[in-house]
């Protein structure tokens, strides 16, 4: 079955989340907390995706191509105001992957961001944020070895590697650790609380 406008539909939604994602960064409003205007497109955007998802499915490569499938899993990946969406992709993902038809990469970096957001352990390292010395670091994870050995078995550099290009590429986008990381940390749990990833 052909899904032509629907892809064209998923990768306008991409292009839309980027194009905001790149004007904040010039203006220098992205880093302190869940910038409103982009927690609304996300918002918007897995609203839309999820309306997708109920007619076609998961929106794999061979339903929409490369591209789009990419694009759909970039929106999930931001989705991060909506836990059952992004559960609900999770677990449609994993059948998708199972079945050859999705990236493993995609369904990593996944499950990781909803352990980071549920506070338990990634399992690929795929998770960065600001460390109390002020260093990019990744969020918890289980154990090193087993965490390289993963990222190994789907293609992904070391965790050790991966740190050092995320800190680059920080710095490219003159982008700083936050003052009060502590008072940041509280109203991240708070938010978490809010939109139920945490009780």
């Amino acid at each position: 079955m052909n899904h032509k406008d629907t892809a064209q539909r998923i990768i306008d939604l991409k292009n839309a989340d980027l194009e905001l994602r790149d004007r904040l960064v010039q203006n220098g409003q992205l880093g302190d907390g869940y910038n409103e205007e982009m927690a609304e497109l996300h918002t918007k955007n897995a609203k839309i995706l999820n309306d997708i998802i109920d007619t076609i499915g998961y929106p794999t490569i061979d339903k929409v191509g490369k591209e789009a499938s990419e694009a759909a899993w970039l929106v999930i990946q931001h989705s991060i105001g909506q836990p059952g969406f992004m559960k609900k992709c999770m677990e449609l993902l994993d059948k998708a992957v199972n079945e050859n038809k999705a990236e493993p990469i995609h369904l990593a970096y996944l499950a990781d961001r909803i352990a980071a957001f549920e506070g338990q352990p990634q399992r690929y390292g795929t998770q960065f944020d600001w460390d109390e010395n002020g260093e990019l670091s990744p969020k918890l994870f289980d154990d090193l070895a087993k965490v390289n050995q993963r990222r190994k078995s789907i293609g992904l550099n070391t965790l050790e590697e991966q740190t050092l290009i995320m800190r680059r590429q920080a710095e490219n986008e003159n982008h700083f650790p936050p003052t009060g990381l502590e008072k940041r940390k509280q109203e991240f749990d708070q938010w978490r609380k809010k939109v139920g990833w945490t009780k």
